[in-house]
């Protein structure tokens, strides 16, 4: 009987060492932006305040935090990766939009199928498959009417020689995908890698009907979140 007590105690001093990793708060906007400096405020508050409402209302954390912000243009580096362990910034990348979003800019978004248009929101990452783009990373929507067909339309992180800025002074602009974030070849494989270990993605742009509407931003419990979190930065 004692031996048994004593194992129970072991256990439960196991486990309250472990609660505090387990439940360790998200790193600021003000920490993700001194490792990012040249990333948007607004996208990098809204991404984490997403992640934030998303880890306490699904009960899930994720190791990896991307952001993409698609209110810059394409020519641009407007895609970064944290680790949200760390926290550290693991890339910086260019990366695409769908080629019926616009041109230079992404100005249009859907959530249909065979808009070739890009979607926003709180995704995701799935699992990796070998396809046409060689391995590619799938990429589940988490917003009703926002993103949710992601999946069915098939939008995923992949790489592509059209998302290399080499192709910016002959085209303007990065090339285009059907919907997906497609980044350079040179980078695919490692980003991907990093990313199916588990990662939110947050494709943001200044939509207010889906700011005003988002589940991970716009619901009771999660506007206090964000509300938190501003306080927290000083960001009121």
């Amino acid at each position: 009987m004692l031996r048994v007590s004593s194992v129970w105690r072991s256990v439960a001093a196991a486990c309250a060492l472990m609660a505090p990793l387990a439940h360790a708060a998200l790193p600021s906007a003000d920490e993700l932006l001194r490792l990012a400096p040249d990333a948007s405020p607004q996208a990098i508050r809204l991404a984490l305040s997403a992640a934030g409402c998303a880890e306490s209302s699904l009960n899930e954390r994720q190791d990896y935090l991307t952001v993409i912000d698609f209110s810059r243009p394409s020519r641009e580096k407007r895609l970064w990766v944290f680790d949200l362990r760390q926290p550290r910034l693991v890339f910086e990348e260019w990366v695409t939009h769908g080629k019926n979003s616009g041109g230079d800019l992404a100005s249009t978004f859907s959530n249909r199928p065979n808009s070739y248009q890009t979607s926003l929101g709180l995704f995701r990452t799935g699992a990796t498959y070998r396809g046409k783009h060689g391995t590619s990373l799938r990429l589940e929507g988490l917003e009703p009417g926002i993103n949710h067909n992601s999946e069915a339309r098939g939008i995923v992180i992949h790489s592509a020689a059209y998302a290399d800025p080499g192709v910016v002074p002959s085209l303007g602009r990065l090339g285009r995908s059907e919907g997906c974030p497609a980044v350079r070849p040179a980078v695919a494989p490692e980003l991907i890698r990093t990313l199916s270990q588990g990662s939110y993605v947050f494709a943001y742009y200044p939509q207010q009907d889906w700011l005003s509407s988002s589940r991970f931003l716009a619901g009771a419990s999660c506007r206090t979140s964000l509300a938190s979190r501003q306080a927290a930065s000083g960001h009121l």
